[in-house]
């Protein structure tokens, strides 16, 4: 046995052996701890280097691609871009950005005189933003009782009312006044032309007209005044921006479980423009501002972009919010003489946070117009695309909710934008006091436009309508508790979460924390409050017209509530909860018509106003004017030019 390298010996055992020196036959219970914890230690670790690897710059420290710092000449290497390096190209939409200053000659009555004078309006004309940086990363929470009140009528205060559309066809320079005087009575004006010029126009009209050989028509077309009549027609000057030959689904994801990702945003500055205020309107914080001003002072001293100067920026998601940073900024200068776009610095970011000289990007081929990245996974809900939008071209937050609030009876603002929605605005110039009226907003959501006109009744209340004279207000509302609640279940057949069956889902799930807040969708009378099987916690309302809504699974119901007693929308009737058949907090919400349930989102429901008739001849001539004011020419001035405290900015930043 020794000499094939057997030998018989003792059995282990994890008694230590007699006398002070080991025989090594003991096992030692430390030792044996040691290795399996070393072992374990060391496949986490390994776990967390492959997860940071491939989940990129979302954890721990920036990714190589998005840093790319500097090296010494001597080391210096052809960058790399690793964010080409995919199995899947990221599909580009073009966007526009254009703020305005448009003249129009308008006619007032002042002192008893008719008065026509130039005056300048702003017009917006915007892609809804497809990523959501820290110019939107402190706006309120979806609240459809905030939402309540922004869309009451405006306050007739005199500023107001003395908005004024009243368009004159004829340009005029200055002011000008107009006086009407009554024609005298021995005035008789001159012919136009002789009976015997009409008679043969008419006969050659005729003869033209029903005669077998072909010969032009002729047609009388007359000199008529210099004032241009304003039609009713538009010539479709919306947005459509619709991205062609795109597709937006994720590799492997759903894009509602998808992460954020990166996005790189291409700009052209049309005027001489500050650079931090074109970082500033991009998603750039004023400490991220300051710290990549001291960090190009070597390179790029300049504070200011020349027109024709391109911008690329690398967005992607922070640590610390549910919103996307600048990881890297590279500025372009035009070369008029090469005709060419030269790199003149790329400032990027540091796991540390700091903003540091970096290589320049791969090469690319500008576009023409503005460009982004669509990223699926960072596409905004309207709601917060709306308010991305509105910050970048200064619109004061009031503005921004009132607009919200006027579709919001409308659109479920929760749902994700697509590629390719806009928005117009048209304002009137800021006054003395900085203030702007808005006059009119167009939403363009897919291939549906919603536009809302600005119009005063006699009885000073101001609102504003649709082209068929109906305002934006629901009388119920859709997702009635505090945030609008996250959709789980959608109305229609479904497979039961409790039973197992197929079974129709008589409305919809709105999930949301428990105890969150229930609002009444509508003013009504209370029906039902009380546990229903089932239901749990339920009220019932019923509503004029043959409407009743349901609210189910609440925790609690509001105290008060009874039968019989009368409820305004808004008011909070009970809390979320998952009392009766339920597998989480959510409520459950139903709309019945004359007792048939429909789908509370998709729903045709009623206004809550429309103009009265008295005013449609004027509201149409409202119209008319508005849509001309959206459809002229900027004036050949920039918007600093119409502004007192605002330094010249570009119209595309």
């Amino acid at each position: 046995m020794k000499a094939t390298g057997f030998e018989d010996s003792p059995a282990l055992t994890v008694q230590s052996t007699d006398g002070e020196i080991p025989h090594g036959r003991e096992l030692s219970f430390a030792w044996l701890t040691g290795t399996v914890m070393t072992g374990l230690t060391s496949v986490l670790l390994m776990g967390a280097a492959l997860y940071v690897s491939f989940q990129g710059q979302d954890t721990f420290s920036t990714a190589y691609e998005a840093l790319q710092l500097a090296r010494p000449a001597h080391e210096a290497l052809a960058p790399t871009d690793l964010s080409a390096k995919s199995s899947r190209i990221r599909p580009v939409t073009q966007t526009r950005s254009d703020l305005e200053i448009i003249e129009a000659s308008i006619r007032e009555t002042v002192d008893g005189r008719d008065m026509i004078r130039n005056q300048p309006f702003m017009r917006i004309r915007a892609t809804l933003a497809t990523a959501a940086t820290s110019l939107s990363d402190d706006v309120p929470t979806y609240d459809p009782v905030a939402i309540l009140a922004a869309t009451q009528p405006l306050e007739s205060s005199a500023s107001a009312l003395e908005v004024n559309t009243d368009i004159y066809g004829a340009e005029v320079e200055g002011e000008v006044a107009v006086r009407l005087a009554a024609m005298p009575t021995t005035f008789v004006p001159p012919r136009a032309i002789s009976d015997q010029s009409a008679a043969e126009y008419v006969r050659s009209t005729v003869e033209s007209a029903y005669s077998d050989v072909e010969a032009p028509t002729l047609a009388y077309a007359s000199l008529g005044p210099s004032v241009r009549d304003l039609g009713l027609a538009t010539d479709g000057n919306v947005i459509g921006g619709i991205a062609e030959n795109v597709t937006v689904v994720p590799k492997t994801t759903q894009a509602a479980d998808a992460g954020l990702g990166r996005t790189e945003r291409i700009l052209t500055i049309k005027e001489r423009s500050r650079l931090s205020e074109v970082l500033r309107k991009n998603g750039f914080t004023d400490p991220m501002i300051v710290a990549i001003e001291a960090t190009l002072q070597n390179v790029f001293p300049s504070t200011d972009l020349p027109a024709g100067a391109r911008l690329r920026i690398l967005f992607g998601p922070s640590r610390n919010s549910n919103t996307l940073i600048p990881y890297r900024m590279s500025i372009y200068l035009h070369d008029d003489g090469a005709d060419i776009d030269v790199h003149r610095a790329t400032v990027a970011l540091t796991d540390k946070g700091q903003y540091v000289l970096g290589l320049a990007p791969a090469e690319i081929e500008f576009p023409e117009e503005d460009t982004e990245e669509v990223n699926v996974a960072n596409l905004p809900s309207v709601y917060r695309s709306i308010w991305e939008t509105g910050r970048k071209h200064d619109l004061d937050d009031a503005t921004i909710e009132r607009i919200i609030g006027m579709f919001a009876y409308d659109i479920d603002m929760n749902k994700k934008i697509s590629a390719g929605d806009a928005i117009e605005i048209l304002k009137t110039a800021p006054d003395a006091e900085g203030r702007a009226e808005l006059l009119y907003v167009g939403l363009t959501l897919g291939s549906t436009v919603r536009q809302l006109y600005r119009f005063a009744t006699k009885d000073g209340v101001i609102d504003f309508y649709d082209p068929s004279g109906e305002t934006g207000k629901r009388f119920l509302t859709r997702r009635p508790l505090e945030g609008g609640g996250t959709l789980r279940s959608r109305f229609g057949y479904r497979i039961h979460p409790i039973f197992k069956t197929r079974k129709l889902h008589t409305g919809v799930d709105l999930a949301a924390r428990s105890g969150t807040p229930i609002y009444a969708s509508g003013d009504g009378v209370v029906e039902l409050a009380g546990w229903q099987s089932g239901y749990g916690n339920k009220v019932e309302l019923q509503h004029v017209n043959g409407y009743q809504t349901a609210y189910g699974h609440m925790s609690r119901i509001a105290d008060g509530m009874k039968p019989g007693v009368r409820v305004r929308q808004g008011q909070v009737i009970g809390y979320v909860g998952s009392t009766g058949y339920s597998t989480g907090p959510h409520l459950h919400f139903e709309i019945l018509i004359n007792g048939n349930l429909v789908d509370p989102l998709s729903v045709k429901l009623p206004r809550e106003n429309t103009m009265p008739t008295q005013y449609e001849a004027e509201f149409k001539r409202t119209i008319a004017q508005m849509n001309d004011l959206m459809a002229r020419d900027p004036a050949p001035v920039n918007v600093a030019a119409a502004t007192t405290t605002a330094p010249a900015t570009s119209a595309t930043n």
